[in-house]
């Protein structure tokens, strides 16, 4: 979430008195949702179900990153606040010269919360596809624009693709790996005798997870997810979705939550 908590607002007021809600993801994002849940009556459950490992080829991220900084890119792309982390970690320097594409609004704060800037941003769509739109209309004319892309070892390279498609040089380049955590038995024993309200899915990563570690989820469980490309992955996994977020943020994400509540009072 970036910015302030947003207060609920008097139509919502406690919607989600008495819901537990699991929340998958720790950390400052972690905190800021289960803020927000309580804002709005809820209990939020925090059980961190994926965590974030070095890439495979540390050797090619260091040799990219060295680049970088020598200005050998006209734009880098930014497609995770953990890729933030990422440039963080290595000290990462972005010149002048090179400009930045953020996948989203998190991001996008991320890296302006680490020093960095976001020059283009989507206006609507926040994703890969979404930032994608975005670049043609910031670019329009431009082509053989070396870009580095920098991605989860698990991304679909929609981005890298597009991008070589329309003329331009891309090097993709992996900065970390996700893997999933083991949550407290306690946990999985609450969802699968239907304790815990409603579910957060943040991304194809957690629907994994939640399907291995805690499915099926019982049907009286609401199951959120952040965007349509996550209800598809969770599709394919075999995970039930009942409502999807209508911008992919963590409010919006809160906002399907509370209005699936509203509706069923």
């Amino acid at each position: 979430m970036t910015g302030a908590i947003r207060l609920p607002s008097a139509g919502e007021g406690k919607a989600l008195q008495g819901w537990r809600v699991l929340v998958p993801r720790g950390g400052p994002w972690g905190d800021g949702v289960a803020a927000a849940l309580r804002a709005r009556g809820a209990s939020p459950v925090i059980a961190p179900m994926i965590n974030f490992a070095p890439t495979d080829d540390q050797p090619a991220l260091e040799a990219a990153l060295r680049r970088l900084a020598e200005g050998a890119f006209d734009w880098v792309t930014i497609t995770s606040a953990t890729t933030v982390d990422v440039l963080s970690s290595y000290d990462a320097v972005i010149p002048p010269t090179t400009k930045v594409a953020a996948v989203g609004e998190t991001t996008a704060a991320a890296l302006v919360a680490a020093g960095y800037r976001a020059d283009i941003v989507p206006s609507e769509e926040n994703s890969a596809r979404g930032l994608l739109e975005e670049w043609e209309a910031a670019t329009e004319g431009q082509k053989g624009l070396r870009v580095l892309a920098l991605r989860s070892a698990i991304a679909k390279q929609v981005l890298s693709v597009g991008l070589a498609r329309i003329g331009h040089h891309v090097e993709a380049v992996v900065a970390y790996r996700t893997v999933g955590v083991p949550v407290a038995q306690k946990v999985v024993d609450d969802v699968r005798a239907g304790k815990v309200h409603a579910v957060l899915v943040t991304s194809g990563s957690v629907a994994e997870q939640v399907q291995q570690q805690l499915g099926p989820i019982p049907e009286t469980t609401l199951v959120a997810a952040i965007g349509p490309q996550t209800q598809l992955d969770a599709a394919k996994l075999g995970l039930r979705v009942d409502v999807v977020a209508e911008e992919r943020s963590a409010e919006s994400l809160i906002d399907a939550v509370v209005n699936a509540a509203l509706a069923s009072a």
